[in-house]
């Protein structure tokens, strides 16, 4: 058993507050145990039946410190399967609006190709062929299929899609936490950084760094910037790029990117590379569904 925590997210008022996620072996319950982790809930795998209760008097006690979780049962647990429909009746009477069951589902083929990549074992499988042992499985689980909230087919969802519909099912939808963007400057005398996804080489532009009145000064000051900026290539470079993530921005967020570093170098990482990472920030500033900061790693606070 595992157990994950993250800090909270600010979820809507109708998001759930214990989460049950359970279904098929192969059809997506780590990764949607996953996607409840990234929204702020306190994930717990392979939960005993008879832990359930006590867990979840934990999330609802308002005087508690967990505000919500979210715990994996399945076949795994074995006999103690069957006492899961008693248990989870008691909680949903309890508190209706805040207990959620998502059963995950796939189709029987979708299931043996992912156990054939994957090589894994199924939890059943000690003297079955893997279709027996899916067989067997939903057998076992199907008076947890009856109770579920929520039926969720995996067998054609990417794992993208599939954390989209979690969040959906839960109630946190239109609260995911944001894409992190950072647009960092940098020199290349001192490296690429390492955590850079996207890198933009500005050495193409006039460098202040030779002239003797702006050396002293980064690209945060006003007039090394003004020198930068009012070169022509400075300003086609800065719409074209800036159109360039303005459509890929939207594709990362679908795909379920958390944090994207942009990196834009110059020779020592001092004047042209800061200024224009500015300037960047200030165009991308009110894009949609990003958190935004600018961050200049070669250069000293002034």
């Amino acid at each position: 058993m595992s157990a994950r925590k993250r800090s909270a997210a600010k979820l809507g008022p109708k998001a759930a507050a214990f989460v049950v996620v359970t279904g098929l072996s192969g059809a997506g319950k780590s990764h949607a145990i996953r996607a409840l982790e990234d929204l702020g809930y306190f994930c717990v795998d392979n939960l005993p039946v008879a832990l359930i209760p006590t867990f979840a008097d934990l999330t609802l006690n308002p005087r508690g410190e967990m505000r919500r979780a979210a715990v994996v049962v399945d076949v795994r647990e074995g006999s103690g399967l069957a006492r899961f429909p008693t248990v989870y009746k008691a909680l949903k009477r309890r508190a209706p609006d805040q207990i959620r069951l998502v059963f995950l589902d796939a189709a029987d083929a979708a299931l043996v190709r992912r156990f054939s990549e994957t090589r894994r074992p199924h939890p059943l499988g000690d003297d079955r062929t893997v279709s027996e042992s899916i067989a067997e499985e939903r057998r076992r689980l199907q008076p947890m299929r009856r109770l579920a909230d929520q039926v969720l087919d995996t067998s054609a969802l990417t794992v993208h899609e599939l954390r989209r519909r979690i969040l959906e099912s839960t109630g946190g939808a239109e609260k995911i936490t944001p894409l992190v963007v950072t647009i960092m400057s940098f020199g290349f005398r001192r490296g690429v950084p390492p955590d850079a996804d996207l890198v933009f080489d500005v050495r193409f532009l006039p460098n202040p760094h030779f002239v003797t009145s702006l050396r002293p000064w980064s690209g945060r000051h006003a007039r090394v910037a003004n020198f930068v900026l009012r070169a022509p290539a400075a300003g086609k470079f800065l719409r074209l790029t800036s159109g360039l993530l303005k459509f890929l921005l939207p594709q990362y967020i679908a795909e379920g990117k958390t944090y994207l570093t942009i990196a834009i170098g110059c020779t020592g990482g001092r004047h042209r590379s800061v200024a224009l990472a500015e300037a960047l920030g200030r165009r991308l500033r009110k894009a949609r569904g990003i958190q935004l900061r600018v961050r200049h790693r070669d250069v000293a606070e002034e």
